[in-house]
């Protein structure tokens, strides 16, 4: 895997908020003229609550297997956590099926550790009072059935993959950044980033120009002709 040069907290806010205001329906397109054309997730990628609003934030990947073992905890899920930094976003993948990965207290703890949102090829539950703490979570399903004694983490910060859209799967490395909205959840390889971001950003104004104008008495085959297709 290519080394990326090490970006500071400035930079890494500075790119999260700016892809806050863009939407996936334009990074998705951006992504097909770079060759890209396989990066969005599972229609089945949904946010809870519904309410929950946008997850924007870089990779940090988590991967576990079913496995039965005693209940008591999962010791490796906790140290997992605790690597997390400010402006991540947490993506569990796995082969668990039926099962939650991380509930209430597990989202409580990365919110302090400065995680902004989770993005599950699984279940979730707590669903309620994730909402209460305003921490964005996009999952394939919701399940009050615990991981304890089914479902054990054995790796963290390693690429995994996603079920997508397009494609059987997505690769997810470290360091990616992770943008998911009401379309749904998209993938944006780290080399990529700013590349992305500064052409969505371009295509967001097209379209803000264009709802004005459109607004304005307009009508689409002119607005068409004066912007081209977006």
């Amino acid at each position: 895997m290519t080394e990326l040069p090490q970006r500071g907290a400035v930079w890494r806010e500075d790119i999260r908020r700016r892809f806050l205001a863009v939407d996936t329906s334009n990074v998705a397109d951006v992504l097909d003229t770079l060759g890209l054309p396989d990066q969005g997730l599972a229609p089945q990628f949904a946010p809870y609550p519904a309410t929950t609003g946008q997850l924007a934030g870089f990779a940090y990947t988590i991967r576990g297997q079913m496995t039965p073992f005693p209940l008591g905890g999962d010791a490796e899920k906790m140290k997992a956590c605790q690597g997390v930094s400010p402006g991540e976003v947490t993506v569990w993948s796995g082969d668990g099926e039926g099962i939650c990965y991380f509930g209430e207290l597990i989202a409580i703890g990365m919110k302090e550790k400065g995680c902004v949102g989770a993005l599950v090829d699984g279940g979730i539950r707590d669903i309620r009072w994730i909402g209460e703490q305003a921490f964005p979570v996009y999952a394939r399903y919701r399940t009050p059935v615990q991981s304890i004694g089914r479902w054990k983490v054995n790796a963290s910060q390693v690429p995994v993959l996603m079920r997508g859209a397009t494609s059987r799967y997505v690769e997810i490395k470290p360091g990616d950044f992770i943008l998911a909205d009401d379309d749904g959840a998209i993938v944006i390889p780290a080399e990529r980033i700013e590349e992305v971001l500064a052409e969505a950003e371009r295509l967001t104004a097209v379209e803000v120009n264009i709802r004005r104008d459109l607004s304005r008495g307009l009508s689409l085959a002119d607005a068409l002709a004066k912007y081209g297709h977006v």
